[in-house]
This record gives C-alpha cells, structure tokens and sequence, in this order.
C-alpha cells in the first residue's frame, strides 16, 4: 500500500515538474503578436513587414530586422529573446523581407531594405517612433545587408515623386551575426587564399556571373560587386558595429559555409573602423560561451538607441 502511494506521489510529482518546466519554457519564448502584420511598404509581393510598437508616452526607437538565407529564401523573423527584450525597454521591433535571387540579382535586396528604412521614417509620426533613432539587426545575408545600409552614403531622394524614397536611410546603429562585410567574390578570394568560399553558390546568384570566368567580367559587374559590399562605403562618419560569429578566428575552413561566415570578415572590419575610431565590438566562438545574442545584442542597442543610456 505504502509503496503503491509512494510511486503514485513520485509520478504526480514528475508531471508536476514536468508541466511547470513546460510553462516556464513557454513564458520566456512568449512574445506579444504584431501590432501590424504583412505591412506593405513597397509595390513587389516580397515588400512586407511585421512591426511590434512599444508602450511609451514618447516617441521610441525602431530596430529593423533583415532576415538571412543567402539572398534566395528566408522571411520575417528577429530573435524571440531580442524582441522581447527590445520591447521591455522601450525600442520598437520590424521584421521585413525582400525580394529573392535568382528572380532579381543585386542590387534589388539592399535597394529593398533601404526603403524599408525610409518606409518606417515615413510611417514614425503615425506610429509614434523616433527618427533619429533606428537600428538594423540581421544574420548572414541580412548582417551584410545591415551593415551595408549603415556605412552607405543616405540615399534619400528630396525631389522624388515617391515621399517614402524622399526619407533617409541612415541608421544609428548596427548589431549583426555571421556577417559579411564584402561580397565582392575578389576579396573573399584574398581573404581565404586555398578555399574556393569565394565561388559561393549564393554570390552566383546574386551577381549573376559565372565564377570561373571572375577574372574576365564586363566592368559593370566589378562595379556591383563593390557597390552592394559594405566595406566599400566605410567612412569616418559612420556608426557603431557590434558583430558576433559563431567560430573563431582560428577555426578551419573546412567547408564554403563556414567561410562564408567565418569571422575574419569581422576582424577586417574592425580593423578599419578602429583605424576611424569607430566603435567596432566583435565576439567569436560563440557558441561557446553559452550567453544568447541577447546578451549582447540588447545592450548594445539600449545604449546607443535609449536617451539615457540605460
């Protein structure tokens, strides 16, 4: 009897534990749904985006998210922990897409997120946002496409007959993760003597070029190369970076994956930004530090997008 009662206790109590782990779990991947949801802010299918508002009196700062997937697939996404996390201090969260290679090769999707920009500039009044204030975050193609935006010159238009295209596209900040800091397929090429990470099947497409004839391209198409690169638009009046890489500086080139999201690209970044004194803040091995990005995103965007710093 006393035995029956005692397995039966320990049962229960397992269930218990079980559903109190599971509600924890879920609480802390809660986050609130869209304030706005597929959002149009351009003429093309792919033009949408998601958009969380924080609760304030004041106007609030905006992180826009550009999502990865080597420019051909992918959509709205920002990390749960981050979002939730950006709302609990008063920065308003989108999410967009853009259009996808091979069906529009470079530069369509960093024209795409620049306007996404200029869209949500045009929409702060109606959504009670600061313009001065906004931020871009992103993985792989859309840390590039981040860091792309914050280093090219503003591409605001004054005289267009489009008033979304006469905003500006400059940002405050930008946190990003795997990034690439040049697509030019030349300078991966130098940057990983031995590995073939620059004939990434992705920058093909993108560029619309056969790699083995990289050496024998029309002019026009070196020019795209450095034109959708954000190293190219690095200048002294930019802002700060803050990139995070999943392996280390050391860590082999085994495959054109890890490459292409090797942290070199963020060392020679922050090279050059230091050089302009910039601040440029750069964590490898990542995962084994066993933080979230959180932990490091949403700091960095409290301080450079919060009045007050905190």
């Amino acid at each position: 009897m006393h035995l029956r009662f005692s397995i039966a206790l320990a049962s229960l109590l397992v269930l218990v534990s079980v559903a109190d782990a599971q509600d924890v779990s879920k609480k802390k991947s809660s986050v609130p749904p869209p304030t706005h949801t597929d959002v149009k802010y351009g003429p093309h299918d792919r033009h949408v985006m998601d958009v969380w508002l924080a609760e304030s009196d004041k106007p609030t700062p905006v992180v826009v998210s550009i999502h990865g997937g080597a420019f051909r697939h992918g959509d709205k996404s920002v990390s749960r922990p981050v979002l939730r996390e950006c709302l609990k201090s008063g920065i308003s969260v989108v999410a967009i897409t853009y259009r996808f290679t091979p069906d529009h090769i470079a530069p369509a999707q960093h024209r795409d997120a620049a306007r996404a920009v200029q869209f949500v500039r045009h929409n702060a009044d109606q959504w009670n946002l600061d313009p001065t204030k906004i931020a871009a975050v992103g993985g792989s193609a859309g840390a590039g496409m981040s860091l792309w935006l914050g280093f090219h010159d503003d591409m605001a238009d004054p005289k267009n007959a489009d008033p979304v295209l006469r905003q500006s596209t400059r940002l405050t900040c930008m946190a990003v993760n795997n990034g690439q800091t040049s697509y030019d397929p030349r300078f991966i090429r130098k940057l990983y003597p031995g590995t073939d990470t620059y004939s990434n099947s992705a920058l093909a497409q993108l560029f619309d070029i056969d790699m083995k004839q990289l050496d024998n391209l029309p002019t026009e198409k070196y020019k795209l190369f450095e034109e959708v690169s954000a190293l190219t638009h690095l200048t002294a009046d930019d802002p700060p970076v803050l990139m995070t890489y999943d392996s280390d500086y050391d860590t082999p080139i085994s495959s054109r994956s890890i490459g292409i999201h090797h942290p070199r690209f963020g060392k020679v970044l922050k090279e050059r930004m230091d050089k302009l004194g910039i601040e440029c803040v750069v964590h490898t091995d990542f995962k084994k530090t066993g933080n979230t990005r959180a932990d490091q995103v949403v700091p960095f965007l409290n301080k450079h997008l919060l009045s007050d710093g905190k």
